[in-house]
């Protein structure tokens, strides 16, 4: 049918195949698969919230008084008074205006971008940004220019390349999330202004993780403008599910009535919302958490790099082992499941062909114990693969 079957006979052959794992438990450090239990070290679970009891008690007594779904869009019958008290919230966290809620991260950047990039307006997107960035500049139908990951100069040269009177959408991430680099959102920040561009920054896996009490990019560089549109996750460190967007009051009101995933999708149940808000919370008035994750990566990058391995530009708890054939990591993946590791390999098109990884993300809730047998694996299997 349509050459699918060609299609996925060359998907094998390649080592790209890919298929669902079933696994069971909660996204702590540990989960089960077939009966067994393995270390987990690749959920985005970072502060470990997502099993926290605060945060169950609070679906829970969600459930109780509100249901367990919404039953329509926001723009219909699904805004509750939690979406009120939630996003009030967000942009208290984020320093803005005000902040709009929306199933996922992918339907926030989808949404945000079509809405806000026009036919003739240029969208400039780093190279490694994440997919859901680069689907939603090309859906928008407006200009789209990739710069090289990081490159100020080459940034600098479009932007002053572009037509007169263009508008410009500097796109990036805040953490890439396959690398584990963070971006340079001053020197960016400083090119909009000169250029009078405005940043889009996808902030997913910096939320709850980078910056005074994990407050973001921003927050971390100490920038504060309107020229900054922010979109966060609800399903990383804050441990749920959902997605945001936060800026000024006007754009939030232009986003109500302009993004076609916020219009046309069901209300994200009540048990979500209530958690996230539990989880904001948490973050403010426990910082050790934070504090514990950052102890965790300093701890582990520094002995993953003695043992040899290549991490690229890491420098948040997202840690790359860069293997670079896709079999050869979907071979360092499967005997690791030997260990009891569940890492799965990270191959094209996720990744750029010939850095196919192994990407670990440390949680606040791993323990030293359980970070020394991941290093004890490491070791032993990175010599018998010959990587290190």
């Amino acid at each position: 049918m349509w050459g699918i079957r060609k299609e996925m006979t060359a998907l094998k052959a390649e080592g790209l195949f890919r298929s669902l794992t079933t696994v069971e438990g909660t996204q702590s450090t540990t989960i089960e698969r077939d009966g067994k239990r393995f270390l987990l070290f690749c959920s985005n679970n970072y502060l470990g919230l997502a099993n926290h009891p605060r945060l169950k008690a609070a679906a829970i007594s969600a459930i109780k008084t509100g249901g367990v779904g919404a039953g329509a869009s926001r723009l219909i019958s699904g805004n509750s008074a939690l979406y009120t008290r939630l996003e009030t919230r967000l942009a208290e966290f984020k320093s803005t205006e005000s902040a709009l809620v929306f199933s996922s991260g992918y339907t926030a950047n989808i949404g945000a971008l079509c809405a806000l990039a026009q036919k003739n307006d240029l969208i400039l997107s780093d190279r490694l940004n994440h997919a859901s960035l680069v689907d939603g500049a090309r859906l928008s139908g407006a200009l789209f220019r990739v710069y090289r990951h990081k490159d100020m100069a080459q940034l600098k040269k479009i932007l002053s390349n572009r037509k007169k009177n263009q508008n410009a959408l500097i796109v990036t991430d805040g953490i890439f999330s396959m690398e584990g680099d963070i971006a340079p959102l001053s020197e960016i920040f400083a090119l909009a202004e000169d250029y009078g561009a405005f940043i889009y920054l996808d902030d997913a896996h910096a939320t709850g993780v980078l910056g005074p009490q994990g407050r973001g990019t921003p927050a971390h560089f100490n920038l504060k403008s309107g020229r900054i549109i922010q979109m966060g996750t609800l399903s990383k460190a804050i441990g749920g599910v959902g997605g945001f967007i936060a800026g000024d009051n006007l754009l939030i009101q232009y986003l109500i009535n302009k993004a076609r995933p916020f219009i046309y999708t069901t209300a994200l149940a009540p048990a979500s919302l209530a958690s996230a808000l539990a989880a904001l919370t948490l973050i403010e008035e426990e910082s050790g958490l934070i504090q514990q994750l950052w102890k965790n990566t300093h701890y582990f990058r520094r002995k993953v790099l003695e043992l040899g391995f290549n991490i690229g530009a890491s420098e948040t708890p997202i840690v790359p082992l860069l293997i670079g054939e896709s079999e050869k990591a979907v071979t360092f993946s499967r005997k690791l499941l030997d260990h009891g590791i569940y890492i799965p390999a990270i191959r094209p098109p996720s990744v750029p062909k010939g850095s196919s990884r192994l990407r670990v993300s440390l949680m606040a809730t791993h323990t030293q114990e359980e970070i020394d047998t991941l290093l004890s694996a490491l070791e032993k299997l990175g010599k018998e693969l010959r990587l290190i």
